[in-house]
């Protein structure tokens, strides 16, 4: 579009515009580059997919994740995964992520880059060897 040519020409000739737009001082532009980057697709594949089968847009659906070795990766991966389906597939339904792992120490939060996603309602993660016992023992039961 014209409009974002305007832009990016005068955020690359006045860095400076940006930060004032988004209400930060005007000198924090000399630490930054304003640059363009060209991004590969990847092919994606999303093994846990639980769509809802009724048409109640309310209803959630879920991108399920079960990760038993540690991936310092997994959450760039995920995350990467839902938005680009977000963005393809458009779904009326709000989305949830559930990773399951059988202990924290498995776990790589990735805090800097995905804080307000992994402290967000709609990302859910379980650690398996905190389930209480009960709870686990009749899971198990139903499912033998």
């Amino acid at each position: 579009m014209k409009t974002d040519t305007i832009f990016y020409s005068l955020f690359q000739e006045f860095p400076s515009f940006f930060f004032e737009l988004i209400d930060r001082p005007p000198d924090e532009a000399a630490a930054y580059e304003f640059t363009s980057r060209e991004i590969k697709q990847l092919a994606f594949r999303i093994d846990g997919l639980f769509l809802p089968t009724t048409e109640e847009p309310e209803k959630p659906f879920y991108l399920a994740e079960v990760q038993f070795q540690p991936d310092a990766d997994l959450y760039y991966r995920i995350f990467g995964e839902l938005f680009l389906y977000l963005r393809q597939y458009k779904p009326l339904n709000p989305w949830r992520v559930v990773v399951i792992y059988p202990s924290r120490r498995i776990e790589h939060e990735q805090m800097l880059q995905f804080q307000e996603l992994l402290t967000s309602q709609r990302v859910q993660r379980i650690y398996l060897d905190e389930l209480p016992e009960a709870a686990d023992r009749s899971r198990l039961s139903e499912s033998c």
